[in-house]
């Protein structure tokens, strides 16, 4: 039972991969919101190795990664930058 719970948010997180993965979006913007997604998996994968929940930690960290790459992303064209 405990398997069932430990991978619902990846059963969840999959439907949205998808939807996403259709969308065009500029490259700069691509690349940066998957490095914060990938940082923050790093970050979440590190702190679920010690307090557990290995997996909601990662997607929670890669998710929270993502969206402070986008946000980053959005300040950095707002100023006039790439």
């Amino acid at each position: 039972m405990s398997n069932r719970k430990s991978f619902a948010p990846l059963l969840l997180a999959l439907p949205l991969l998808a939807l996403l993965a259709g969308c065009q979006v500029n490259q700069k913007t691509g690349e940066r919101t998957l490095t914060g997604a990938a940082v923050g998996a790093a970050g979440g994968a590190a702190v679920g190795l010690i307090t557990g929940g290995f997996v909601s930690k990662t997607l929670t960290g890669a998710a929270a990664g993502a969206a402070g790459g986008f946000v980053y992303d959005q300040i950095k064209k707002s100023q006039g930058g790439n």
